[in-house]
């Protein structure tokens, strides 16, 4: 669709009139909302198609009120498909669907928002910790470029704010594996600076190996330059993988003080935590502090993720003062090892985003006395024998009914670990953890699973878990 492209890029937008667009996937969480919005502004004509009901995307659907949009609820016919110019997909519809394999042109939020913007790019991919990344690398970037935007799988879309973009402000993006897959031509995407997380097993539901899944994180360095930075984590074996592979120039960091003798294999640049909490930053023979030991979020992981982004922002320019003391006052952001409450003296985390086992060990690992997990759902083919990390970490886990949690069981028998459940409510798992908490205890939702089955996904998980929390008296 690259007449389509040409159009709206030399504001030809007749082109654009009486398009037939199909989206596929209204959702709750902004994509399919930005796309129905942004091709109906530009005068084609849209057609919404998703699963759900009227019911439960009537919040969506009164946002786009204003405009004349067709809506297929509740089913996909073949025929809106078949006969669409252009299909946006979801990047979580499997690219198998027969639906899509009838369609003309399939493109994405993303694509479409890579293909019209040429503004800096900071992008962020990994299994773990991009949303706290790129959250805090916004956080900062924001003081020094105040129209800096923030998009992507943090939920909302790009194209909710191309409009508003100037020619140079940065514009940070989460992108998940999906994502990066759904951007066919490579060619329009060139992060200045690229930042890979970390590395897990993750969606092996879709994937049929590990080695499928890490090849669409590689996307995010594929047509980068020796003029980009591909920030890679040191201390996993991918991360030194994806710096041998990059075109860029490779920047490591790490949870460890690096060595002299691995700067020297390090080019004398990197970034890593001391022993005493800090995070420095090596590059061009300046060594510089950009993370304090003072920060406000729990955990190893998380002070890792505000190193990534403290050397993002380094490498973008940002001056280490700046970037040090901001971090410093960066709280985290919504449903990633949120605090909600003290109650009684028991502390309540909401970590609905903590979709893979491994996330759950990092849950329970950064408190330095045990913990009450709330855990379990939805199996994605995860491999749970890593619980037997969570051995004397945990108080007890109360576990929420499902494929999963199945799953789950035998592992913790195995490993001696106390677990009480399954509960087929959020609700009930709660109740339970607290009627039996005592002074000082910390209670976390992190459920290692996909939400599906008993909610509509991982947010609306967090928020019912808010809403419980809320409502317990003290």
């Amino acid at each position: 669709m690259k007449f389509l492209f040409e159009s709206i890029k030399n504001n030809r937008q007749f082109e654009i009139n009486n398009l037939k667009v199909t989206v596929m996937g209204l959702g709750l969480n902004g994509g399919g909302f930005a796309s129905a919005l942004f091709f109906a502004k530009h005068g084609a004509n849209v057609t919404v198609t998703d699963l759900r009901s009227k019911e439960i995307l009537a919040p969506t659907i009164e946002k786009l009120s204003g405009f004349d949009i067709r809506y297929v609820l509740g089913e996909h016919k073949v025929k809106d498909f078949e006969n669409a110019d252009l299909v946006i997909k979801n990047p979580a519809v499997d690219p198998r669907s027969p639906f899509l394999k009838v369609a003309k042109e399939i493109e994405t939020d993303i694509s479409i928002f890579l293909s019209l913007c040429k503004n800096p790019l900071i992008a962020v991919t990994g299994s773990k910790g991009k949303s706290t990344t790129v959250s805090a690398i916004y956080h900062v970037i924001k003081e020094v470029y105040p129209n800096a935007k923030l998009g992507g799988n943090i939920t909302t879309s790009p194209l909710s704010f191309i409009d508003d973009l100037n020619e140079n402000d940065p514009v940070v993006l989460e992108l998940s594996s999906w994502q990066l897959s759904d951007i066919k031509d490579k060619n329009i995407f060139k992060p200045k600076i690229a930042v890979i997380t970390n590395i897990i097993p993750d969606h092996l539901n879709r994937y049929s190996s590990m080695e499928e899944y890490v090849a669409d994180k590689k996307i995010i360095y594929q047509n980068q330059d020796k003029n980009d930075f591909t920030l890679c984590y040191y201390d996993d074996k991918w991360g030194n993988i994806f710096a041998s592979e990059t075109k860029a120039l490779p920047f490591f960091f790490s949870a460890n003080k690096i060595s002299e003798m691995e700067a020297a294999e390090l080019n004398m640049h990197g970034a890593w935590l001391e022993e005493n909490g800090c995070g420095f930053i090596k590059y061009n023979g300046n060594k510089e502090t950009i993370l304090s030991d003072r920060i406000k979020l729990s955990g190893k992981h998380n002070k890792l993720n505000l190193l990534a982004a403290g050397a993002a922002l380094y490498l973008f320019g940002i001056k280490s003062e700046t970037i040090s003391k901001k971090l410093s006052e960066f709280t985290g952001i919504a449903h990633r090892m949120e605090f909600l409450r003290k109650i009684n003296n028991v502390d309540f985390y909401n970590d609905t985003t903590a979709t893979i086992p491994e996330a759950v060990i990092a849950a329970a690992e950064s408190f330095s006395s045990p913990v009450r997990l709330i855990s379990g759902g939805t199996d994605k083919n995860l491999d749970f024998s890593v619980f037997d990390k969570l051995k004397n970490k945990t108080e007890n886990i109360y576990l929420l009914a499902g494929t999963a949690t199945d799953k789950m069981i035998p592992f913790l028998n195995k490993y001696g670990i106390l677990w009480t459940g399954p509960f087929n409510s959020l609700e009930k798992a709660t109740e339970a953890a607290f009627k039996e908490s005592k002074n000082g205890d910390v209670i976390i939702m992190s459920p290692g699973c996909t939400s599906f089955g008993m909610f509509k996904n991982e947010f609306d998980r967090g928020d019912k878990f808010k809403i419980i929390v809320d409502s317990i008296r003290e």
